[in-house]
């Protein structure tokens, strides 16, 4: 079987044009890449990018660096006709990731697909729409520099045999924000809650979880008393200053804290509620809180893609730069974090399993 090297995807962008500016694969991603130049025969890659929506100009930005390493870690990975996810071979790292990926997707022999994803749970096994990926197709070249997406019947199974499992669960009785929901709704969302829970122990992250779900009982102790959980917000040395900042994140449904000076993440859980609320929710905290760097966070089906990018695109709500985190994503971190006791990793590796969704 043929296999490439990094001097053949170091090839195949040197040939692309240096004059001209190329588009990311996703299409909401507004930014433009530049290649400034390639050093044969194994890299680097030096690139400019920037972001036109935003006022940024090509001669403002700094000249950034694809790693030798970086290409030889991507070629290591591909076969003829086989899907690759980037962000899964690099596990989250490199800022240039998605800049590589987008290059080599204008070169003739890669194209972008979306390849079905199986997913396995309780027993049950359905095909759902899969994630970005890149496929190599050296028998079947197409246009040099422009973008091509191939339609593919691959389906793929991203971590095999996830089976994810809850213990024991009891919801409280003395709350309002389910009003609407029947006790199956109700049931999965205090699920996904408790897997956060657990994705955010696992990471060392401290964890606010909204007052009034504090009550939920799993494994016959209140999610209140595990080890991690917030007590109160005014004892977070992030938050204790900025008193309109708190009473606003009180019913956030989570809001991940590390070392008393980083926030990950503040999540708001919809489950067919609707998504303007959490939105709103994200937003009430977001204008009472000094400006900071974090992720603003909707978690909800898989199946309400549209809903949530819809909804997060309004007006409003653009300066969240929301994330959509689906429930697979959720169960499918909660399970490597379970059985791999995943480590030592940076936040930006939660960016592999949240999608970026501002138009």
């Amino acid at each position: 079987m043929r296999k490439l090297t990094a001097s053949n995807l170091i090839s195949f962008i040197n040939q692309l044009d240096k004059n001209i500016a190329f588009n990311y694969i996703n299409p909401i991603t507004k930014g433009l890449i530049k290649i400034e130049s390639v050093d044969l025969p194994e890299g680097p890659i030096r690139i400019k990018r920037w972001n036109p929506s935003k006022q940024e100009i090509e001669s403002g930005k700094p000249i950034e660096t694809i790693s030798t390493e970086m290409i030889w870690r991507v070629a290591n990975s591909f076969n003829p006709n086989q899907p690759i996810n980037f962000d899964r071979i690099l596990g989250g790292s490199y800022n240039t990731r998605s800049v590589l990926e987008s290059l080599l997707a204008h070169t003739p022999e890669f194209y972008f697909c979306y390849p079905g994803r199986i997913e396995n749970k309780g027993g049950y096994t359905s095909i759902k729409h899969g994630h970005k990926h890149l496929i190599w197709k050296p028998d079947l070249p197409h246009q040099i520099d422009i973008l091509q997406k191939i339609e593919t019947d691959i389906v793929i199974s991203e971590i095999s045999s996830l089976d994810v499992y809850y213990d024991s669960l009891v919801l409280p009785n003395d709350t309002n924000k389910y009003v609407e929901l029947d006790i199956d709704i109700k049931r999965r969302h205090a699920q996904i809650q408790i897997a956060l829970y657990f994705i955010g122990k696992q990471l060392n992250f401290r964890t606010w979880i909204a007052q009034n779900d504090k009550g939920i009982i799993y494994k016959n102790k209140k999610i209140a008393e595990y080890e991690g959980i917030i007590g109160s917000l005014k004892n977070e040395r992030l938050m204790s200053a900025y008193d309109d900042a708190i009473q606003a994140a009180l019913l956030i449904d989570y809001i991940w804290f590390k070392n008393g000076k980083m926030m990950p993440a503040v999540m708001e859980v919809e489950h067919s509620t609707g998504v303007t609320s959490g939105l709103s929710r994200m937003k009430n905290f977001k204008d009472k809180f000094p400006p900071f760097p974090t992720r603003y966070v909707i978690v909800a089906p898989d199946e309400d893609r549209d809903k949530v990018i819809k909804e997060a695109n309004k007006p409003q709500f653009k300066d969240l730069d929301t994330k959509y985190f689906t429930y697979s994503s959720v169960e499918e971190l909660y399970s490597l974090c379970q059985r791999r006791k995943i480590k030592g990793v940076k936040e930006e590796f939660l960016d592999c399993y949240m999608e970026s969704i501002l138009n």
